[in-house]
C-alpha cells in the first residue's frame, strides 16, 4: 500500500513539474515594442505573420496604418512588464483613425485613468520587433 502512494505522489509530482517547466520554458512569442514620447514603452504580442509584417515595415519607416489599437486585459503578462496589464493580442489592429477615448500613455492605463476597454495610444511608434519571427 506504501508502494502504491508513493508511485502515485511521484506521478502527480512529474505531471505538476511538466506542466509547470512547460509554462515557464513554453516558446517565446514575437513582439512589438512601442514608446510613447513622454510616457515610456509598452509591448504587444504579435501572433499572426501580416502583424509581425506591417510591425516590422512600420519600424522601417513605411508610410501605414500606425496607431496600435487593442482590447486591455487587466491582468500582468510576461511581454508586457512591468505593467500590470497587456493587450488582447488577438484583438490588435493598426490604425489610423480611433476614438479620443482610447489614447494616452501606459500609465493611464496602469493607473485605471484610461477608462475605455480599448488601448490605441496615438503618439506611439514602433522601436523594435523581437522573438523568433522578427
Amino acid at each position: 500500500m506504501n508502494r502504491g502512494r508513493a508511485l502515485l505522489a511521484a506521478a502527480v509530482a512529474g505531471v505538476a513539474l511538466t506542466t509547470v517547466s512547460g509554462c515557464i520554458a513554453g516558446p517565446e512569442p514575437t513582439v512589438a515594442v512601442f514608446e510613447v514620447p513622454s510616457g515610456g514603452q509598452f509591448t504587444i504580442e504579435l501572433v499572426t505573420p501580416e502583424l509581425v509584417e506591417h510591425a516590422q515595415a512600420l519600424l522601417a519607416g513605411e508610410n501605414l496604418a500606425a496607431v496600435p489599437q487593442g482590447v486591455v486585459v487587466r491582468e500582468s503578462s510576461s511581454v508586457n512588464m512591468p505593467w500590470s496589464w497587456h493587450i488582447d493580442p488577438a484583438t490588435l489592429e493598426f490604425t489610423n483613425i480611433t476614438t479620443e477615448a482610447c489614447d494616452g500613455i501606459p500609465q493611464y492605463v496602469e493607473d485605471e485613468i484610461l477608462t475605455s476597454d480599448s488601448f490605441c495610444p496615438w503618439s506611439a511608434r514602433v522601436i523594435a520587433v523581437e522573438g523568433p519571427d522578427a
